[in-house]
């Protein structure tokens, strides 16, 4: 067999194996800001193993509870079109779960740090305090 032909055959084993088993995909999200009212609660920016990242993501409400919108365009006829989007069942679940967890998450710390700021200040005791002497 000429040197050409097996390595066509060779990649071709290579991209066969790899359709049969999927790679799980590392999934990292971060929520770039919240928003308290409107149908739109946050924007994300996704990044799939460390390799591709996926800007405005959108965290969504609606009377069904949060679900994940896709960067889209309108078309010539006003509908709209995702730009990407997952292809499986399996990992629009995945993506779709990390995108709303990393949300609840956020907003958790953001609702901490309202409550840790809006806090009144505790004077220290009386004689508690620290002294620094020979600066």
């Amino acid at each position: 067999m000429p040197k050409a032909q097996k390595a066509d055959n060779t990649v071709q084993e290579a991209a066969q194996t790899a359709a049969e088993q999927p790679m799980p995909m590392k999934v990292d999200v971060k929520i770039g800001s919240i928003r308290p009212e409107g149908s739109v609660r946050a924007f994300a920016s996704v990044n799939l193993n460390d390799c591709f990242a996926i800007r405005n993501v959108k965290v969504m409400d609606s009377t069904k509870g949060l679900f994940v919108a896709m960067p889209s365009y309108k078309s010539g006829n006003g509908e709209y079109k995702d730009i990407c989007f997952p292809v499986t069942k399996e990992f629009r679940e995945q993506l779709n779960n990390a995108v709303i967890d990393a949300y609840k998450q956020a907003l958790t710390q953001s609702q901490q740090q309202r409550a840790a700021d809006s806090a009144p200040f505790e004077q220290p005791e009386q004689g508690s305090g620290i002294h620094m002497a020979g600066l």
